[in-house]
């Protein structure tokens, strides 16, 4: 079970100087209750990323960054190039090979290496350096309610008709490769039954280690690797020098992206079914570069630089930086390594991270990655609380295995009634804050506890303190946190709203003997409506690209049923552990996109990355399944700045009509148009003869980019602004013709031109222009909308965005 950085930021609750710029950050978007819980929140993984492969000698791990590997370069030339560099800013006598603990030559050139602060700094101003970096510790995205991963499962929207069916056959061979904890290859999710020889193009390794040998790996599990972490391993040191999985979150996500179909599968009977993963066909690559603890940068690098050499086609990243200190794209392991994997034609797909509801917390928004949002699915968790006098009942939802009597015979009483006398708060109290209670008040009791999202001390501390205070269950009132069922095993807790926690306390207050008991977790299906947006799921728009809308597509990432490492924590009357998990977060809504993706590529083995994502964005759809126009789980409707352009539809993907392409040109014009100027990026990659950032770049201009989706920032009130796309027709019939539709908010106008584009054998590519004008100089706020292009077959949707 991964440790949340809120239960490791409790043991430290005083403000230190390295969280200036957070505090000031967070105190002018937040309540001081909600930057106080924030702080708390980003303090461990803060603490870690400052001081992370620090030595007694004052030297820790830095990132040297050298951009793209320059040609006809061998790997064995990089690598000295790489110690010669080091070697001449280090003491004389100190070896450059006793410093370098990892070498990037493949994808891109650079290094990791442990280095004096004065060693960084002469480094940077060496000749072909883009970048130096203090190693950074990044954090999986799963989701923590405070304390615990969240644990739920998933049913994968399986393609339909005949063309889908074909897709998932062994003939789609397409190679996933995921960043991620490690895996547990025992799991029947990687069996290779059925699978033909490994592809001849893979050069990838089964790496041995702790507990692992190549004969783990097999014909779908092709490879496996493991990186140095440092002082990132976390509690299983000894499994830190193996690709086994100590975590589950990488065993859970490979699963979720490309695992076989597993008949049978559950956790303990709930969500009973087949689980499979979004590609079955695929086969799986796993490079581990987190723990526990979290994810080291230098080794994020690493396992981009191998699996681009080793040959996988989508790399799938369910992890990032906090959003608070989100690093500039040159300091981004993630951003550069997927910058080099683009350009050599490999999908990047990564999560969103799990900072939401919040606005402007989106992470891994760089233009050449697929960014994804959670949303729920049509399944939840039932555990009621059943109440004394007509044994009505109260809807709850979490996952216990409760043995409690059916009857209500259990008295109840609220944290604010069972207040301590040596206690003052009876806030603290109701919320059953741990030391608030009187032990003798609610032994042999249901407790009524008040929780709030942002201040309280973790839900499942609160079970533990009151279970061992002899309370024989526990019904917790939180609105917020609603869609996520928590795992609470054999005590019985179960969660309500406000709403129908107000029957529960008209029921206390009618009676001078209140009893109830709660009843053991049931699946429930068809739950509606559904998908809505996960709270926890980070929101647009992007600090540091405005003029692109991120996030860009949505995917389940609530009630995620795959496959898990073997725990100890079983419930009562258990013998074996299951062999799959609930678990929650955008790190699960990412590899379902990746699978979506593998798909894609299988039937298109020659589109490119940006034609893959376009083909994902433009048939997302924006529809729960009361065809009713999606929302957050709050109940407000749900904006692009949620879930991009909508929910992931896998079948409609592998048909999109007209996609829109991006090339290396249109990256480096970016580039130009974010702020580097074309030396620096010259150092990145390879220019084109020429080449040169355009007079007028600015970030305004980032608005031109071809993305499938349009973000303009800044439009004054009454003003206007034009954008220019171009779309490639990649739909059977090389004649046709499409129509534009606007659906346009009230206060903007918008204008397509032309509003028809004719494509024929000759012309595949057509442009566009839209141009947005505000009709109100005192509009406010962001407005949206969309473009759709429609030939009468398919339905090309381009979600937009403007801001004043």
């Amino acid at each position: 079970m991964l440790m949340s950085s809120l239960q490791a930021g409790r043991s430290t609750k005083r403000r230190t100087p390295v969280l200036s710029e957070l505090i000031t950050v967070m105190a002018s978007r937040c309540s001081v209750r909600k930057t106080m819980w924030l702080l708390l929140w980003f303090m461990a993984p803060l603490a870690a990323a400052a001081g992370a492969g620090l030595g007694e000698d004052g030297r820790k791990v830095y990132v040297v960054y050298m951009g793209a590997v320059p040609p006809r370069t061998s790997p064995n030339l990089l690598r000295e190039s790489h110690l010669r560099l080091v070697g001449a800013v280090l003491k004389r006598g100190q070896r450059a090979e006793s410093v370098v603990v990892q070498q990037y030559k493949h994808g891109f050139s650079g290094f990791a290496a442990r280095l004096s602060k004065d060693e960084a700094a002469a480094l940077r101003r060496k000749p072909g350096v883009v970048s130096v970096f203090a190693d950074p510790v990044y954090q999986l995205h799963t989701t923590r309610s405070w304390d615990f991963l969240q644990q739920t499962a998933v049913k994968i929207d399986s393609p339909g008709g005949a063309k889908a069916a074909a897709a998932s056959s062994p003939a789609a061979d397409t190679i996933i490769g995921l960043l991620d904890s490690g895996i547990w290859p025992e799991s029947p999710s990687f069996d290779d039954a059925g699978f033909g020889p490994v592809p001849t193009r893979w050069k990838g390794v089964c790496m041995a280690g702790d507990d692992f040998n190549s004969s783990n790996c097999n014909k779908k599990l092709i490879g496996a690797r493991y990186y140095d972490l440092g002082e990132v391993r976390g509690p299983s040191q000894s499994g830190g020098n193996s690709p086994r999985d100590k975590a589950g979150h990488g065993t859970h996500t490979s699963s979720t992206a490309a695992g076989n179909a597993v008949a049978g599968a559950s956790y303990y009977g709930l969500a009973p079914g087949t689980a499979k993963g979004g590609s079955a066909a695929s086969r799986v690559a796993m490079y581990r570069v987190c723990s526990e603890a979290g994810c080291a940068g230098s080794a994020i690098l690493a396992g981009f630089d191998d699996a681009i050499a080793d040959g996988v086609d989508v790399i799938s990243v369910s992890l990032g930086a906090s959003p608070y200190f989100r690093p500039d794209f040159s300091e981004d392991p993630i951003a550069i390594g997927s910058f080099h994997a683009v350009a050599k034609g490999v999908m990047v797909v990564c999560s969103a991270g799990n900072s939401g509801p919040e606005a402007a917390t989106v992470v891994n928004a760089a233009p050449w990655i697929l960014t994804v949002a959670a949303t729920t699915i049509d399944r939840s968790f039932e555990s009621d609380v059943v109440l004394g006098g007509n044994n009505s009942a109260v809807k709850g939802g979490a996952i216990n295995f409760s043995n409690l009597d059916k009857s209500p015979k259990y008295s109840l009483i609220t944290g604010a009634a069972a207040k301590s006398s040596s206690v003052s708060d009876t806030d603290s109290a109701s919320h059953c804050e741990p030391g608030t209670l009187d032990t003798s008040k609610i032994k042999g009791k249901i407790v009524v506890c008040n929780h709030s999202d942002q201040d309280d001390t973790s839900k499942a501390e609160k079970a533990d303190e009151l279970q061992s205070a002899g309370a024989v269950g526990c019904v917790i009132v939180n609105d917020v946190e609603r869609a996520v069922a928590n795992t609470y095993l054999d005590f019985p807790v179960t969660e309500v709203t406000a709403a129908a926690a107000a029957d529960i306390l008209k029921y206390i207050a009618s009676t001078s003997q209140p009893v109830a008991t709660i009843t053991p977790t049931i699946t429930m299906t068809e739950y509606k409506p559904a998908p809505v947006v996960a709270y926890f799921s980070s929101r647009g728009p992007s600090a540091q690209t405005g003029n692109i809308l991120k996030p860009d597509v949505a995917a389940p990432g609530v009630n995620i049923l795959a496959s898990w490492i073997p725990t100890t924590s079983l419930p009562a009357g258990q013998k074996q552990p299951s062999q799959f998990n609930l678990v929650s977060g955008t790190s699960m809504a990412c590899p379902h996109v990746a699978g979506a993706a593998a798909t894609v590529k299988a039937w298109n083995p020659s589109w490119s990355p940006a034609a893959i994502r376009s083909a994902i964005m433009t048939t997302a759809t924006q529809l729960n399944n009361d065809r009713a126009p999606m929302t957050t789980d709050s109940g407000s409707p749900a904006t692009p700045y949620d879930y991009g352009a909508g929910q992931v539809h896998p079948t409609a993907a592998l048909d999109p009509g007209l996609v829109y392409e991006l090339g290396e040109g249109d990256y480096l014009r970016f580039l130009c148009d974010y702020g580097y100027d074309a030396s620096k990026i010259k150092l990145i990659t390879a220019l084109p003869g020429g080449f040169s950032c355009a007079a007028n770049a600015s970030k305004d201009a980032i608005s031109d980019l071809n993305y499938p989706s349009i973000a303009v920032a800044g439009l004054a009130g009454a003003g206007s602004r034009t954008v220019t796309r171009a779309v490639t027709n990649v739909g059977a019939q090389e004649e046709a013709t499409y129509t534009a539709t606007v659906a346009a908010p009230a206060g903007l106008d918008v204008k397509v031109a032309p509003s028809k584009l004719e494509f024929t054998r000759s012309a595949k590519k057509l442009a566009f222009q839209v141009t947005f004008s505000g009709r109100n100089a005192a509009a406010k706020g962001a407005l949206s909308g969309s473009i759709t292009w429609s030939d009468g077959k398919h339905m090309v949707r381009s979600p937009f965005v403007v801001t004043s």
